[in-house]
């Protein structure tokens, strides 16, 4: 190895906190380089170590910290080649100490040793200013990179290098989107050193505050009000398990993925209506009716033994990635054919089976508009399908024909003219893949349309004093025609 860096830690600020193993190092080093001089006990130091470097200048060359710490490290090997060094950061080597990270990381590859010693770290002078203890548990995030997805609330929170104003008003924002705006938390500066300050303040006024330094953390105590976890998916599991568990409901207890099956779909399509209305509140919440369902039948698989939610996640997670190569990937799309063409070509290598058909992925419990949509897109796939619309609409007015002929003809049977109605419903499927239309969505927006108009002539009804089932259809047909207009204009 060419040379040697030692790392020591200068603690969180005051003189008396340092080790005397640390103090002997410091002083009796020919020099020490410090990553900043912008600490507590650095100018105390100066007057007793003649040769203190520091690499200040090296923030004010870069706009990102990583860049920074980069050129710091590179700075300190080049030191290293010549003659052991010591190297002196902020509070203990190993915590919030990006740049001791890399140094053990690259020592190999500069063939120099590195060896981190002792130093207090901040987090020991901040549990004890806000005398908390972390076996309660603890969690420690970076305000420069964290997201509100890391965020434990249940736990003790400390946000380390919230060093100003626009840091702080980005932890700010994060937080709340899981905290209230009034949620109480503590700006804590300097723990440990004679600047020390902590404040308490509501969680809007974070980044009002005028002493935020390098030195400034945030503290975030555990949430105790069960109702502002409503909103954490960890949250929603207790409480399935709750209802599955010895004292939950009986209703949720005896439930199976046969008894299931009926609600998942009607909730399906509570979703789709919610959808149409275009209505935010009601598509929030029937998309928690879905949830509630998916978390119900994994809850069941848990209770048998055979999965989890966990298991659930990690497959479609899986998948997703998977099936995204021009996302997580190296792979090149210039738009959504190559994607859908990708997509299948992925999915047919996840296959472990060999299929007796192509259509035997299509989804067995479909409704029927859906299945016939489905059926007809596989087979399209490999080239059995229509080249023009004309032809289709041929086809229409043929199955329309031969229904035409089994409803005239006296000796029909019911299940042929059952054969021959479905053949022109699936005609006319084929036509709205054509034109790209869902049928199941097209059929769905006409029902809900005819409930209006015929709830509109309920309603004009009661209101004229008629009884419906007295009304001709020629006044019912009026009033439904006014629905119509009302509806357009």
């Amino acid at each position: 190895m060419a040379g040697k860096i030692t790392v020591v830690g200068l603690g969180a600020g005051d003189i008396n906190q340092l080790t005397l193993g640390i103090y002997k190092r410091l002083t009796q080093a020919e020099a020490v380089y410090c990553r900043t001089q912008d600490h507590p006990l650095v100018k105390e130091l100066t007057q007793e170590i003649p040769n203190m470097y520091f690499f200040d200048d090296i923030y004010e060359k870069h706009d990102q910290f990583e860049a920074v710490y980069e050129e710091i490290v590179d700075r300190l090997f080049q030191k290293a080649m010549q003659q052991d060094i010591l190297y002196a950061v902020p509070g203990h080597p190993s915590v919030a100490e990006k740049t001791v990270q890399l140094l053990l990381e690259r020592h190999k590859d500069h063939q120099v040793t590195v060896k981190v010693e002792g130093g207090q770290s901040f987090l020991d002078a901040t549990f004890n200013a806000l005398k908390i203890d972390p076996i309660e548990g603890f969690q420690l995030v970076d305000a420069v990179c964290f997201s509100e997805d890391e965020i434990e609330l249940r736990h003790h929170v400390i946000i380390c290098q919230v060093y100003d104003q626009m840091t702080a008003s980005e932890v700010k924002l994060t937080l709340m989107e899981k905290l209230p705006d009034d949620y109480e938390i503590f700006i804590v500066t300097a723990a440990g050193s004679s600047e020390e300050e902590i404040r308490k303040v509501p969680l809007y006024e974070l980044d009002r505050s005028i002493n935020i330094s390098n030195l400034t953390s945030v503290y975030v105590p555990p949430v105790k009000d069960e109702t502002l976890l409503y909103h954490e998916f960890s949250m929603f599991r207790r409480v399935i398990q709750k209802l599955r568990g010895p004292d939950g409901c009986p209703w949720d207890q005896k439930q199976t993925h046969q008894s299931l099956k009926k609600y998942l779909i009607e909730e399906c399509y509570e979703v789709l209506e919610a959808i149409d209305e275009e209505e935010p509140d009601h598509i929030v919440e029937e998309l928690g009716d879905v949830l509630l369902q998916i978390l119900l039948h994994a809850q069941i698989g848990d209770d048998e033994g055979l999965f989890t939610i966990h298991d659930v996640i990690r497959e479609i997670t899986a998948k997703m990635i998977r099936r995204h190569p021009h996302v997580f990937g190296d792979v090149t799309v210039h738009d959504e054919a190559d994607v859908m063409v990708n997509w299948e070509e992925i999915k047919n290598l996840e296959k472990q089976t060999i299929e007796k058909s192509l259509l035997d992925d299509v989804p067995k419990p479909l409704p029927s508009l859906s299945k016939a949509n489905q059926l007809q897109k596989k087979a399209a796939k490999v080239g059995f399908d229509w080249s023009d619309v004309n032809d289709i609409w041929n086809k229409v007015n043929e199955e329309m024909k031969e229904f035409s002929l089994e409803i005239s003809n006296s000796e029909a049977q019911s299940k042929k003219i059952k054969e021959e109605f479905g053949d022109v419903l699936f005609a006319l499927v084929n036509i709205g893949r054509f034109y790209k239309i869902d049928p199941e969505e097209a059929l769905t927006m006409t029902n809900a349309k005819f409930y209006r108009r015929f709830n509109y002539i309920e309603q004009s009804a009661n209101h004229s004093g008629k009884n419906i089932a007295s009304m001709t259809l020629e006044e019912m047909d009026e009033l439904w025609n006014e629905a119509k207009k009302m509806e357009r204009s």
